[in-house]
């Protein structure tokens, strides 16, 4: 009995240990990026040796993949949700969207993956593009794909999320930021967001 209790007991602690190390390492890579951020950093921070954290995965890239998994998951779910709320405008549906992006990412989205590629291998940079165009291109596009959505003859959903995505910096920053830098975080966001949806100046022969 006492070793079947023994077993238990270690079973939870592997698993809350396996828990800590995703939970340490989506905070770490989110916030400082994948090339920053070292398996050392990651044990140092929960308190293990790097060969504990091995025993559970097998390496920087593994966990990398499983973080951004779980929090591409959460993006898709939450940019439906707000899809799914046909009473908001555009405008209304992409500064939730944009929102949603900010608060779960620290750094910028669009540099956290892309920049990751140069060190990962092959079969993980497929897996995490893949992953990014699921998660985050598609839903997205599926928003610029709604009748609300008048798009300028020419562009199309999938170009107008790709410009969207990467116009996203100034608010993942405070270098750069566009509008009233004593404004509320809602505000600044739509400033930008009518830049990117309406442009910064009119056409000559609109005028």
């Amino acid at each position: 009995m006492k070793e079947d209790d023994d077993m238990t007991t270690r079973a939870e602690q592997m698993a809350k240990t396996h828990q800590a190390i995703l939970d340490t390492a989506r905070e770490l890579f989110l916030k400082n990026g994948y090339a920053a951020t070292s398996t050392r950093d990651i044990a140092n921070a929960i308190g293990i040796t790097q060969p504990a954290l091995y025993h559970h995965f097998k390496d920087k890239e593994v966990i990398f993949l499983a973080v951004i998994t779980t929090v591409g998951a959460e993006i898709k779910a939450g940019i439906e949700e707000i899809q799914a709320r046909t009473d908001w405008s555009p405008l209304e549906q992409l500064t939730e969207v944009s929102l949603l992006l900010t608060h779960k990412h620290p750094a910028d989205v669009f540099t956290l993956i892309h920049s990751s590629f140069k060190a990962l291998k092959r079969d993980h940079i497929r897996e995490l593009g893949g992953i990014f165009a699921t998660d985050y291109v598609k839903p997205i596009q599926a928003v610029f794909e709604q009748p609300a959505m008048q798009l300028h003859a020419g562009v199309t959903p999938q170009m107008a999320a790709s410009f969207y995505i990467t116009s996203l910096s100034p608010l993942f920053n405070t270098f750069h930021r566009i509008g009233d830098p004593h404004a509320d975080e809602r505000t600044r966001v739509q400033t930008l967001l009518k830049m990117i949806l309406y442009g910064v100046a009119v056409e000559p022969d609109a005028q």
